[in-house]
C-alpha cells in the first residue's frame, strides 16, 4: 500500500560541478529515501547524500529504471529522487518519468537544473543573448532525417544552434554531417564554440568558427557545441550574440552620483 510520503521527484544535477547543483535540487536529494539515476550520475552526486540507498543502471535502461522508481514509491512507499545531468526536462528523464507514472496515483515533480545549453555558453561569452534552439545529434531515437530536417529549418530561422550529443564512436560522422548542412545556410566565418566535460576538472573549451569546428577532432559525447547565427561575433576571445543595443565607444561613460 502506498504511504503518505511516496513521492517521485526527477532532479536536475547540473553539467558535473558541485557549484552547479542548485540548492533545491540538493535539498530534495537529502531529503529522499532513495536516489535512483545513471550510474555516471550517481556517481557524481553519491558523496553528498551519505547513507541513502542509491540504484542506479547503465545506458538504455531509462524505461527499467522509471519502472523501478514507480515501484519503490507505489509498492514500498519510499520517496525518491530519479536524477538526470543537467535540467532533467532537457534529453532527461523528467518526460519518461510522468509518462510511467500516469495513473498510478503517485505525483512526480520535476525539479529543474542547470543546463548543458546554458553552462556553456556562460564559458564561450554571451552566445545565446537572442533566439537559439537546442538540437541533438543523437539518431537512436529520432531519425537523421528529422535532425537533417530541424537543422535546416534553424538555419532558416536564423536562429543559434546548441548541439547536444554531438558525435560518438558508434556515430563519428554525424556531427561534420551536420556542419557540412550549416556550411550551406552560414557563413564559414560564423563564430562557433565547443566546451567539453562541462563543470569537471577536465573541463576544455575553445572558440573558432564553424569552418573550422567542422574539422576538430576533440568533438564527442562529452562535448556541448554553440554555433552563431548572423549577429554572432568574437570578441576577447567570447562568442556575443547581438540583441540590438547600440554601443558607442566614443567617449567615456560618467559614474553617476548617486554611487558616488
Amino acid at each position: 500500500m502506498t504511504q503518505n510520503n511516496a513521492l517521485i521527484y526527477v532532479v536536475g544535477i547540473g553539467p558535473g560541478d558541485f557549484d552547479m547543483i542548485t540548492p533545491q535540487a540538493l535539498e530534495i536529494m537529502k531529503s529522499c529515501d532513495i536516489i535512483a539515476g545513471y550510474e555516471k550520475y550517481i556517481e557524481l552526486v553519491k558523496e553528498l547524500v551519505p547513507g541513502k540507498i542509491l540504484f542506479y543502471s547503465g545506458m538504455g535502461q531509462e524505461l527499467d529504471r522509471c519502472q523501478t522508481c514507480l515501484l519503490f514509491a507505489k509498492e514500498f512507499g519510499k520517496s525518491v529522487a530519479l536524477i538526470s545531468s543537467g535540467d532533467s526536462g532537457v534529453y532527461g528523464m523528467a518526460g519518461l518519468m510522468l509518462e510511467t507514472a500516469s495513473g498510478s496515483g503517485i505525483e512526480v515533480k520535476v525539479i529543474p537544473g542547470i543546463t548543458a545549453a546554458n553552462s556553456c555558453a556562460a564559458i564561450l561569452g554571451a552566445p545565446l543573448m537572442n533566439d537559439y534552439v537546442n538540437i541533438s545529434l543523437s539518431d537512436l531515437m529520432t531519425e537523421w532525417e528529422v535532425i537533417e530536417r530541424r537543422l535546416k529549418a534553424a538555419c532558416q530561422g536564423d536562429f543559434v544552434v546548441c548541439i547536444y550529443n554531438p558525435a560518438s564512436k558508434k556515430r563519428p560522422y554525424n556531427f561534420k554531417n551536420a556542419c557540412d548542412i550549416l556550411l550551406k545556410f552560414k557563413k564559414p566565418d560564423t563564430p562557433a564554440g565547443f566546451v567539453r566535460n562541462i563543470g569537471r576538472c577536465e573541463q576544455k573549451h575553445a572558440v573558432m568558427t564553424l569552418k573550422e569546428i567542422r574539422y576538430c577532432d576533440d568533438i564527442d559525447m562529452f562535448c556541448t557545441v554553440i554555433i552563431g547565427n548572423s549577429s554572432s561575433f568574437i570578441l576577447d576571445g567570447k562568442i556575443i550574440t547581438s540583441r540590438g543595443y547600440k554601443i558607442e565607444y566614443k567617449s567615456e561613460k560618467k559614474i553617476p552620483s548617486a554611487v558616488h
